[in-house]
């Protein structure tokens, strides 16, 4: 890394390359300046970021909502206020920990009194690029991943969060220095500006597509990437779990913030005996819990070009022959941009709803008679960014743990692995690399630095060339020894 950001060719230059460049400049001269922060520093920086939501929560959750036009409160307060308040706190009591240098073996025969340590020390500046689906939980989960490993950050929020990203940049200054943090506007082509910056780590959360670009950008600076892509994740009902249960849990999963969630439910496989049973338990749930759509309970779309694309969604798998089912009476509604929880039965591989992620409240729920046909179809597609066996059979979960690579597992429900503030978060293959959340996102934004420490003594220096009959005799010791 060089103390000067490198500047970007006038070619590939945007309007927004200079300002960017200059703030990057900026964090990193304080980074220089200051490389290692006490732990007493990092503590500050978590308090200060849980102090930013937490004094501004009517604020931001108003944000929120006027962003998506409808976001659920209660909604918001659970997946981006309860949720990452938890995992700030967490990471305030054990940063301290994290931060210790590691004690790894040394081979006393061939290094006598010397020691080795792994040594966790900042990477610099982290470029965050953050969608609009959990904008809160995303920023800042990530920036306490940040933060304590001693870190500064830009974030890139998106374009559908405009209202929080306002609210953001003003009230930032008042809980950090911007040499330490700032937030974005995407105000068109930002990203790809952003993204082409010579940050020592830039997270990603997004679309596959998007996160290829990304990381091509990235590549031309050798920038490391931790990218969360999503993808169709799959559930699997074992025939002698409680269906009322499973149904239950799957529908909230489905109804939660509209099924805008990258670890989402995105298909489910029920016993073939059990399919018209699951349609009528997936409709008593909706009728128990969403029974009106127009509430505010019940999370909107995100801008007009989803809802058009969640409505193309159904109307293609309808023309192509597949059975659908609205859980509700009521027709999908435009101008909130609101549609019902759907169930999409009978479908074939020419469908959109098999070949994408449906990222909104449609369920595909695919008929299976043995759990090997669940792996062979899972196995046959991009690995999954989560799995869902619901099943008291441990043999059988761990069977379809052990055949079926995903990113995350919950068993006998949906999501709360992602909650876990032990456990690393992140996807495999075509739903992600690289993992924050807990320790392993301290570590995945810390330089973990290997460190040898010679003694005093070292019988080395008799073994320097010319080599002479010492040399082959310890060397051929050695060699006996090893083998």
């Amino acid at each position: 890394m060089n103390s000067a950001v490198n500047p970007v060719d006038p070619a590939v230059a945007g309007p927004h390359t200079a300002m960017l460049s200059e703030a990057l400049q900026q964090q990193r001269d304080a980074y220089l300046a200051q490389p290692i922060p006490t732990a007493a520093e990092r503590r500050h920086d978590l308090k200060q970021l849980k102090a930013m939501l937490s004094d501004n929560l009517e604020a931001i959750t108003a944000a929120i909502c006027e962003d998506y036009g409808n976001r659920s409160y209660h909604e918001t307060l659970f997946a981006e206020v309860i949720a990452v308040t938890d995992g700030i706190n967490d990471t305030i009591k054990k940063v301290k920990g994290w931060m210790k240098p590691e004690r790894r073996h040394i081979d006393v025969g061939m290094y006598p009194g010397a020691k080795n340590r792994l040594i966790p020390q900042p990477l610099g500046v982290v470029g965050m690029i953050v969608p609009w689906n959990f904008p809160v939980n995303l920023s800042f989960s990530q920036l306490a991943a940040v933060f304590a490993a001693g870190n500064r950050a830009m974030v890139k929020m998106s374009e559908n969060s405009i209202a929080l990203t306002r609210l953001l940049q003003e009230l930032s200054p008042k809980y950090f220095a911007a040499d330490k943090l700032q937030f974005f506007e995407e105000t068109g082509g930002v990203g790809i500006e952003f993204s082409k910056l010579p940050f020592d780590l830039i997270i990603f959360t997004g679309s596959g597509q998007t996160g290829r670009a990304v990381m091509a950008a990235a590549a031309q600076n050798l920038t490391p990437v931790i990218l969360e892509l999503g993808g169709k994740a799959p559930a699997v009902i074992d025939p002698n779990y409680d269906l009322e249960k499973a149904v239950g849990r799957i529908m909230f999963t489905k109804q939660f913030n509209a099924g805008q969630i990258c670890t989402n439910v995105d298909y489910v496989f029920v016993h073939e005996s059990q399919i018209e049973e699951f349609v009528q338990k997936a409709s008593d749930y909706a009728a128990a819990h969403c029974p009106d759509i127009n509430h505010k309970d019940y999370t909107s779309l995100i801008d007009d070009r989803s809802y058009a694309r969640v409505l193309a969604t159904i109307d293609d798998a309808q023309q192509k022959g597949a059975r659908v089912v609205p859980l509700s009476s009521q027709p999908a509604n435009p101008a909130l941009r609101k549609i019902p929880l759907t169930l999409i039965l009978e479908t074939n591989a020419e469908m959109t709803i098999r070949q994408r992620e449906t990222f909104g409240p449609l369920l595909m729920v695919l008929p299976y008679k043995e759990p090997s046909d669940v792996v062979t179809h899972v196995n046959r597609h991009d690995r999954p960014l989560a799995l869902y066996p619901f099943s008291n059979n441990k043999k059988l979960v761990q069977y379809y743990i052990d055949h079926i690579m995903s990113g995350g597992v919950s068993v006998n429900d949906c999501l709360f692995h992602v909650a876990q503030h032990d456990l690393p978060f992140g996807g495999v293959g075509p739903s992600g690399m690289g993992h924050y959340h807990g320790y392993e996102g301290f570590t995945a934004c810390s330089k973990m630095r290997p460190v040898f420490y010679q003694a005093s003594f070292t019988a080395m220096k008799y073994l320097r060339p010319p080599y002479g009959k010492l040399a082959d005799k310890v060397f051929g010791m050695m060699v006996k020894m090893k083998s």
